[in-house]
């Protein structure tokens, strides 16, 4: 009588209690954070005093933090900065990256070996900030957007994803397609990446939510705010612990329905962040279904 591997075996009540409760922890650790700043942000300078800070149980409606950080224009400048730069950034990086992806893929094009170890290098060998900052300026891109988006074009990681999934496209498709007279430009077009949907969406996913988040890169090269994205605008923000003159700090404002408000600090702080994390929450879920697919195919040769 053979013997079924434990991980066949149905799951004992204690053990789907524990998934069930250590699903619900994670669950709340996420969604708790959320909930909080959400409620702060949208809290009276009267409940977030009684409430000592961050709050939980919402009381008093007030949307005047939002309404001072919009109609302030920095905020709503800084969205579509990042917007631009999460676009132009994503688009180059797919671009750059399938094209290096596929090139590599292909083990008998030419310089196949070193090129392949010169991406593999930067894993381990990352250039300084100053040598980075010399090329960037050198090149004239300080007070660019391109500074913002050339740099990190393409990531290592992403690039080995890539080739791993290319690779395990089977070869005979690509060469009935030469013997067509196929190009490799109308191949990778026509075959590879009508096949490799879930892998590239997923690496689109990374590389516009790495864009969207970044801020240090602004700090070296952007001087200009009207060129300041989103991010970096919070992360001065938060280093200040008030708003600026720009945002609205201090400001009072008319709420339609409620009257005149002056907009705590704390809630504008929390408005701000819920207007950097709204863009992704909202793109995500139309992307998660290729998530896991697109990661495990481009992870693993089968």
């Amino acid at each position: 009588m053979s013997v079924r591997p434990v991980w066949e075996e149905k799951p004992s009540i204690v053990g789907q209690l524990g998934k069930g409760t250590i699903l619900t922890l994670v669950t709340a650790a996420v969604l708790v954070p959320l909930w909080v700043v959400l409620v702060t942000s949208l809290s009276s300078a009267k409940t977030i005093n009684a409430a000592g800070g961050y709050v939980v149980i919402p009381r008093e409606f007030d949307p005047s933090a939002y309404v001072v950080i919009f109609s302030g224009g920095l905020i709503g400048r800084a969205v579509w900065v990042s917007i631009l730069i999460t676009a132009i950034g994503t688009s180059i990086s797919l671009a750059l990256t399938v094209l290096a992806a596929y090139g590599l893929s292909r083990t008998d094009s030419i310089g196949h070996r070193p090129l392949l170890f010169y991406f593999l290098l930067t894993f381990l060998i990352y250039p300084g900030m100053i040598p980075s900052y010399l090329v960037v300026t050198g090149l004239g891109l300080k007070n660019n957007l391109l500074a913002l988006t050339l740099p990190t074009a393409i990531q290592a990681f992403n690039l080995v994803v890539l080739r791993a999934f290319f690779m395990n496209i089977p070869g005979e498709l690509i060469d009935s397609a030469r013997i067509d007279g196929a190009g490799e430009f109308r191949i990778l077009a026509r075959i590879v990446l009508p096949l490799s949907k879930a892998v590239v969406a997923v690496i689109g996913l990374f590389y516009a939510v790495g864009y969207w988040n970044a801020f240090f890169n602004a700090i070296l090269y952007i001087d200009r705010n009207d060129l300041q994205p989103l991010q970096r605008l919070l992360q001065g923000y938060i280093l200040l612990g008030q708003a600026p003159a720009n945002v609205g700090g201090g400001a009072v404002v008319h709420i339609p329905g409620i009257g005149y408000a002056a907009p705590p600090s704390l809630a504008i702080k929390m408005a701000v962040v819920i207007v950097t994390v709204v863009p992704a929450l909202i793109v995500y879920p139309f992307i998660q279904r290729h998530f896991t697919k697109g990661v495990i195919i481009g992870a693993v040769k089968g």
